[in-house]
């Protein structure tokens, strides 16, 4: 068996072009651009890179976007006095301040500042509840982004059991909960499997799907999974590799060669799901701008 490959790149292009046709139309209705305020602090390179893609991304889209750039020693009192700011700007319709942050600010008194209408990246208590109790809301971009990639690939998870690898609030959790519910494209049997588990595989081969967010690389193979089943991989590591210039690459959760032989879809990495996170980011900008989640 060698497993159909689920093309993140072409099905993040498909929910972009509908998301710059939507745009353009609000545009034209109601003379909304629909704006994305980025907040970065400090000089992580990485960071910058994804600030950077984003920025891109709302080019490509028509948004308006800014991006503030704040030095590494910006006391946690500025930086909730600029989201304030940008709260009360109604030219700005998300807000992304782009995690993780210097040791001394509070990542969580960080996210609760931001108005939970603007809150792009679906991590407000508010956005939290709302999703655990089913309710329209701003999803997590990854979370929402692995729903897309199994439902536009025809791999329904509704009925399905989907095992989740990886508790973190980020992507585990919210995929349970978005999967979980009695609606379109999910109505899912979930489970959650963790590093508190004796052994991993006793869950993942159970699983008709499995979703990887454990965060450490290559870790699961081709004989910890259902012959048959969907593997979706959210990891994204760098490891070392001589063979090649750079001297590293990029990999997922998921040892690809041994997962491809029994697995019956998989997702690349890169290519799977790290495009969808970008494109549920646009879709999440316009659905705040449109206000259409909380009327």
């Amino acid at each position: 068996m060698s497993a159909a490959i689920i093309d993140g790149k072409q099905i993040a292009a498909q929910i972009k072009a509908n998301v710059r046709e939507e745009a353009e139309r609000l545009k034209n209705e109601r003379g909304i651009v629909p704006g994305l305020a980025f907040i970065l602090v400090g000089d992580n390179s990485a960071s910058q890179m994804y600030v950077r893609s984003k920025g891109k991304a709302c080019e490509e889209m028509g948004f308006h976007s800014v991006t503030e750039t704040l030095p590494a020693d910006t006391s946690q009192s500025q930086l909730l006095d600029l989201i304030r700011m940008f709260n009360h700007n109604p030219r700005i319709h998300g807000i992304l301040v782009q995690l993780p942050l210097p040791k001394h600010i509070d990542e969580s008194k960080v996210i609760e500042a931001i108005d939970y209408r603007k809150d792009v990246d679906g991590f407000h208590p508010v956005n939290v509840g709302r999703l655990v109790t089913g309710q329209p809301c701003l999803r997590p971009c990854t979370p929402a982004g692995v729903q897309e990639l199994l439902c536009r690939s025809g791999n329904d998870p509704a009925g399905k059991h989907v095992v989740v690898v990886g508790r973190s609030n980020i992507v585990g959790k919210p995929v349970m909960n978005i999967l979980l519910q009695k609606q379109k494209g999910a109505n899912a049997v979930v489970t959650i499997a963790h590093t508190g588990a004796h052994d991993i595989a006793e869950f993942t081969k159970l699983g008709d799907i499995v979703v990887a967010a454990l965060g450490k690389p290559e870790v699961l193979t081709g004989a910890m999974l259902k012959p048959g089943c969907v593997v979706i991989d959210v990891g994204i590591n760098r490891v070392e590799d001589k063979s090649v210039t750079s001297g590293s690459r990029i990999v997922g959760d998921v040892h690809f060669a041994s997962a491809s032989e029994v697995a019956g879809a998989i997702t690349p990495v890169p290519g799977g799901v790290g495009p969808m996170t970008i494109a549920m980011l646009m879709k999440n900008t316009l659905d705040a701008a449109t206000g259409v989640l909380y009327a």
